[in-house]
């Protein structure tokens, strides 16, 4: 997910300007998110994946690649609506599964 906006939610969908805050009701308590299109014309977007865990010991790399490069859209992967508007910031696990063509110096 990005911005607490999560695959396959109708939030995802919203366009234009008339929603720039929306509620999030994927936990309790919920929450509230910016809309993407606030968040894609924002000055500077600066996404940042990091970490890893027993649990996912490449990190966010399945993320990474889903959101960088691959065949996603807005409802099946929020975060792809954030490319080319987007500074991504990864660690080395969360780029590990990227082309070389994101991940050449």
């Amino acid at each position: 997910h990005v911005g607490s906006l999560y695959p396959d939610r109708d939030e995802v969908l919203v366009s234009g300007g008339d929603q720039w805050v929306l509620p999030v009701d994927m936990k309790t308590p919920g929450s509230i998110t910016l809309s993407l299109p606030v968040m894609a014309g924002a000055k500077e977007v600066v996404i940042a994946a990091c970490g890893v865990s027993d649990k996912y010991p490449q990190g966010k790399s399945a993320g990474m690649v889903r959101a960088i490069e691959g065949l996603e859209t807005l409802v099946s992967f929020p975060a792809s609506g954030l490319r080319g508007k987007s500074v991504w910031i990864l660690d080395e696990a969360a780029a590990s599964k990227l082309s070389p063509a994101y991940t050449s110096k």
